[in-house]
């Protein structure tokens, strides 16, 4: 592996380059931005690298890039990624241009570097760097890279059912890894499901004076009283049945969760958020249990008459909530939408109306799989230093679709950093993690077809 470190390292400017230029293409599913033109490029990007690459249509959505390099050993290993990225607004908290992929402190600052496009062109130049310098990879590569991630991969799984020999895989390199505050290499096995609602209450016609508010019902009132019904000041849930399908951690879960809490610094993370405690006041392994195995009920917006400076005194004719509920095995997004609507009902609220906006179902993969030791062992050679295994994510992605149904198991892992800031102004990552993300998966896909 040698010869492909150096070679990974001869070429890191370049490696950098084609990381800027895919960052500087806008591809904000939202908002249905660019989505067919990245698609475009990363076909390019994989052709370049050797990878057979095709861009394939998927009706009603964004089109999918399939790649893929036959390998020495007869085994494939897929990787999936997605190519959008969330809108980059609040736009003035940017300090560069959101695609600009401008370098600052050897760190590259754009929206969708770290989630997901620096993990889609490391695995790239990973594949690059071994073709050019063994001339074939060790194992097949597969790669599966979507454009509505950030939607919920509301097509994908159209996409599976009709293209299940592309998605065939003996196990999956997932779209998501970082290092923790404290530089510890974050690998995860599974993720969350969601069930994300929009919540909408009614009232007059037209926005009124707010004199009004005497006789005239005011839906943002409506709205937070229903919204209200939906948790307790304990952080309980109040959905009836809403906690009925959910299962404890294993006893290998457990274990692998008190061998992790005492490698994390519980208050950098804190002194980071400008907090000072986690809510209930939770810490070390019931911190990371809450956070990992239950599930969650956030209110993610609000959105009501008028919020610009000053006073405007109104009365509004309408009131929005964008809520999401992380769900955790076995909960299922629809019996949660269900239990959603019947439980407005039952509290006086059937008025307001519910919209689904994305489900997805949880998925998680055995401490035991063999691609768990691979990954690990390929990161402590990389990063000398033990990876932190998390049983699962706190997050969400379409991993039960794409690869939990198939029993293909899945690992996380990626070049992301604690302050990336995804999802935020000013994601970044730093070079350096990047160009060592590069050669992990060069090191993955060694010990996978059986190496040493």
């Amino acid at each position: 592996m040698d010869r492909v470190f150096q070679y990974i390292d001869a070429h890191r400017a370049e490696y950098v380059e084609l990381l800027r230029g895919l960052c500087r293409r806008p591809s904000i599913a939202a908002q249905g931005i660019g989505l067919n033109e990245t698609a475009g490029q990363v076909e390019a990007l994989m052709a370049e690298a050797g990878i057979h690459a095709r861009t394939i249509p998927v009706e009603g959505g964004a089109p999918v890039v399939y790649g893929e390099v036959k390998g020495k050993s007869p085994r494939a290993l897929l990787f999936y990624n997605h190519y959008d990225v969330q809108p980059p607004e609040p736009l003035e908290e940017w300090e560069s241009d959101p695609f600009g992929a401008v370098i600052r402190d050897d760190r590259i600052y754009a929206r969708g570097v770290a989630d997901n496009k620096g993990n889609l062109v490391a695995r790239i130049c990973a594949v690059d760097a071994m073709l050019h310098t063994l001339g074939e990879t060790p194992a097949t590569a597969r790669f599966i890279v979507e454009g509505e991630e950030e939607i919920g991969s509301v097509h994908l799984p159209r996409f599976v059912r009709e293209h299940p020999d592309l998605v065939a895989a003996d196990a999956c390199i997932w779209e998501a890894g970082y290092r923790d505050i404290q530089e510890n290499i974050v690998l995860a096995l599974g993720v969350k499901g969601i069930c994300y609602v929009e919540l909408e209450a009614t009232g007059a016609n037209r926005d009124l004076h707010s004199s009004l508010g005497t006789i005239v019902p005011n839906p943002a009132w409506r709205l937070v009283w229903a919204l209200s019904t939906f948790k307790d000041r304990n952080e309980r849930i109040l959905i009836d049945g809403f906690y009925a399908d959910v299962l404890e951690p294993t006893d290998d879960e457990m274990a692998q969760l008190r061998r992790i809490a005492p490698l994390r610094d519980e208050a950098a993370q804190l002194r980071s958020y400008d907090l000072d405690r986690y809510l209930l006041g939770v810490s070390g392994v019931e911190l990371l249990k809450r956070n990992l195995f239950q599930p969650t009920c956030t209110i993610c917006g609000i959105t009501s008459g008028y919020g610009g400076p000053g006073s405007k005194t109104v009365l509004p004719r309408r009131a929005v909530a964008k809520v999401d509920f992380r769900l955790v095995p076995n909960q299922r997004s629809e019996d949660i939408l269900k239990k959603v609507k019947a439980h407005l009902a039952q509290h006086g609220f059937a008025d307001i109306a519910v919209r689904a906006l994305g489900n997805e179902e949880p998925a998680k993969t055995p401490l035991t799989a063999d691609i768990v030791k691979v990954v690990s062992d390929a990161a402590r050679r990389i990063y000398n230093r033990e990876p932190l295994v998390f049983p699962t994510m706190a997050g969400t992605g379409p991993m039960h679709v794409l690869t939990g149904a198939q029993g293909i198991p899945t690992i996380g892992t990626g070049v992301g950093y604690a302050n990336s800031n995804g999802h935020a102004p000013n994601e970044n990552i730093r070079i350096a993690d990047y160009i060592e993300g590069i050669k992990h998966i060069a090191m993955v896909l060694h010990l996978f077809a059986g190496g040493r």
